[in-house]
Protein backbone atom coordinates (compact mmCIF):
# COMPACT_ATOMS: atom_id res chain seq x y z
CA UNK A 1 0.00 0.00 0.00
CA UNK A 2 1.43 3.36 -1.23
CA UNK A 3 2.05 6.31 1.21
CA UNK A 4 -1.04 8.11 0.12
CA UNK A 5 -3.60 5.26 0.51
CA UNK A 6 -2.32 4.37 3.70
CA UNK A 7 -2.43 8.38 5.05
CA UNK A 8 -6.18 8.34 2.98
CA UNK A 9 -6.99 5.08 5.04
CA UNK A 10 -6.08 6.78 8.35
CA UNK A 11 -7.73 9.55 8.06
CA UNK A 12 -10.72 7.66 6.93
CA UNK A 13 -10.34 5.49 10.22
CA UNK A 14 -9.91 8.43 12.06
CA UNK A 15 -13.42 10.05 10.79
CA UNK A 16 -15.24 6.93 11.46
CA UNK A 17 -13.71 6.97 14.95
CA UNK A 18 -14.42 10.52 15.25
CA UNK A 19 -17.74 10.29 14.43
CA UNK A 20 -18.66 7.41 16.62
CA UNK A 21 -17.20 10.19 19.16
CA UNK A 22 -19.11 13.21 18.38
CA UNK A 23 -22.75 12.06 17.28
CA UNK A 24 -24.65 15.19 19.46
CA UNK A 25 -26.09 18.00 18.12
CA UNK A 26 -25.13 21.52 16.69
CA UNK A 27 -24.28 24.12 19.44
CA UNK A 28 -24.62 27.49 19.18
CA UNK A 29 -21.05 29.67 18.72
CA UNK A 30 -19.97 32.58 18.28
CA UNK A 31 -17.38 33.17 15.60
CA UNK A 32 -14.65 34.90 17.53
CA UNK A 33 -12.57 35.49 14.11
CA UNK A 34 -12.34 33.24 11.44
CA UNK A 35 -9.67 34.74 8.96
CA UNK A 36 -8.91 32.35 6.56
CA UNK A 37 -11.91 29.92 6.50
CA UNK A 38 -16.06 29.98 7.27
CA UNK A 39 -17.44 27.49 9.87
CA UNK A 40 -20.36 25.63 9.47
CA UNK A 41 -21.90 23.80 12.21
CA UNK A 42 -19.90 23.15 15.77
CA UNK A 43 -20.57 19.35 17.42
CA UNK A 44 -19.51 18.48 20.86
CA UNK A 45 -20.95 15.22 22.13
CA UNK A 46 -22.22 15.25 24.81
CA UNK A 47 -23.27 18.98 25.15
CA UNK A 48 -27.08 18.38 24.55
CA UNK A 49 -27.49 22.37 25.80
CA UNK A 50 -25.80 25.39 26.22
CA UNK A 51 -23.75 26.12 28.38
CA UNK A 52 -21.91 22.51 28.23
CA UNK A 53 -22.06 20.77 31.29
CA UNK A 54 -18.45 19.32 31.54
CA UNK A 55 -17.71 16.41 33.97
CA UNK A 56 -14.25 15.69 35.32
CA UNK A 57 -12.46 13.03 34.12
CA UNK A 58 -14.15 12.96 31.23
CA UNK A 59 -13.70 13.47 27.76
CA UNK A 60 -15.67 15.31 25.08
CA UNK A 61 -15.89 15.14 21.27
CA UNK A 62 -15.39 17.86 18.24
CA UNK A 63 -16.52 17.93 15.31
CA UNK A 64 -16.27 21.13 13.66
CA UNK A 65 -17.11 21.52 9.36
CA UNK A 66 -15.79 24.28 7.49
CA UNK A 67 -14.32 25.46 4.54
CA UNK A 68 -11.44 27.00 4.23
CA UNK A 69 -10.90 30.08 2.46
CA UNK A 70 -6.80 29.62 1.68
CA UNK A 71 -4.63 26.87 0.72
CA UNK A 72 -2.34 26.07 3.64
CA UNK A 73 0.03 22.82 3.95
CA UNK A 74 -0.47 22.41 7.73
CA UNK A 75 -2.66 23.52 10.52
CA UNK A 76 -2.73 23.72 13.99
CA UNK A 77 -5.14 24.12 16.69
CA UNK A 78 -5.00 25.97 20.49
CA UNK A 79 -7.86 25.89 22.95
CA UNK A 80 -7.90 28.18 25.45
CA UNK A 81 -10.55 28.90 28.49
CA UNK A 82 -11.54 32.48 28.84
CA UNK A 83 -12.12 32.99 32.93
CA UNK A 84 -13.01 36.90 33.88
CA UNK A 85 -11.47 38.00 30.16
CA UNK A 86 -7.95 36.08 30.66
CA UNK A 87 -7.05 32.98 28.07
CA UNK A 88 -6.13 30.06 30.42
CA UNK A 89 -4.32 27.01 27.63
CA UNK A 90 -5.95 23.57 28.00
CA UNK A 91 -4.28 20.82 26.69
CA UNK A 92 -5.00 18.66 23.62
CA UNK A 93 -3.88 15.16 23.10
CA UNK A 94 -2.94 16.06 19.10
CA UNK A 95 -3.07 19.68 18.17
CA UNK A 96 -2.21 18.99 14.69
CA UNK A 97 -5.20 19.46 12.55
CA UNK A 98 -3.89 17.48 9.29
CA UNK A 99 -3.96 14.83 12.02
CA UNK A 100 -7.40 15.22 13.08
CA UNK A 101 -9.89 14.43 10.22
CA UNK A 102 -8.65 17.32 7.87
CA UNK A 103 -6.95 16.03 4.38
CA UNK A 104 -3.60 18.33 4.15
CA UNK A 105 -2.52 19.80 2.02
CA UNK A 106 -5.65 21.87 2.72
CA UNK A 107 -7.18 23.21 -0.72
CA UNK A 108 -9.27 26.89 -0.95
CA UNK A 109 -12.71 26.28 -0.70
CA UNK A 110 -11.84 22.79 0.44
CA UNK A 111 -15.28 21.77 3.27
CA UNK A 112 -13.43 19.29 5.98
CA UNK A 113 -14.29 18.45 9.32
CA UNK A 114 -11.52 18.72 11.97
CA UNK A 115 -12.15 16.22 14.98
CA UNK A 116 -10.41 15.90 18.21
CA UNK A 117 -11.25 14.94 22.27
CA UNK A 118 -10.57 17.39 25.14
CA UNK A 119 -10.46 15.49 28.32
CA UNK A 120 -11.36 17.67 31.37
CA UNK A 121 -9.03 16.92 33.74
CA UNK A 122 -9.71 16.63 37.90
CA UNK A 123 -7.23 19.49 38.51
CA UNK A 124 -9.31 21.81 37.22
CA UNK A 125 -11.82 23.76 39.33
CA UNK A 126 -15.59 23.59 39.25
CA UNK A 127 -16.16 27.13 37.08
CA UNK A 128 -18.25 28.40 34.49
CA UNK A 129 -16.17 30.00 31.94
CA UNK A 130 -15.94 30.20 27.93
CA UNK A 131 -14.02 27.83 25.52
CA UNK A 132 -12.18 29.74 22.76
CA UNK A 133 -10.92 26.59 19.95
CA UNK A 134 -8.60 28.00 16.82
CA UNK A 135 -7.34 26.19 13.69
CA UNK A 136 -4.64 27.81 12.38
CA UNK A 137 -3.33 27.72 8.95
CA UNK A 138 0.35 28.10 8.13
CA UNK A 139 0.66 31.59 8.08
CA UNK A 140 -0.61 31.74 11.64
CA UNK A 141 -4.77 33.20 10.88
CA UNK A 142 -7.32 31.71 12.08
CA UNK A 143 -8.98 29.16 9.98
CA UNK A 144 -11.86 29.29 12.24
CA UNK A 145 -12.47 30.36 15.90
CA UNK A 146 -15.28 29.86 17.73
CA UNK A 147 -16.40 30.32 21.75
CA UNK A 148 -19.14 28.41 23.73
CA UNK A 149 -20.39 28.86 27.54
CA UNK A 150 -19.10 25.88 29.70
CA UNK A 151 -20.17 25.13 33.34
CA UNK A 152 -17.34 22.11 34.55
CA UNK A 153 -18.23 20.18 37.69
CA UNK A 154 -16.89 17.20 39.54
Amino acid sequence: MGRGCSVAAASLLLLGLGLGLVAGEPVQYKDCGSESGKLLIVDISPCPSLPCKLIKEKTYGVNVTFVSLTESISSKAEVRGILAGVPIPFTLPNDDGCQSGIRCPIRKNQKSNYINTLLIKSMYPSIKLEVEWMLKDDKGKNIFCWIIPVAISS
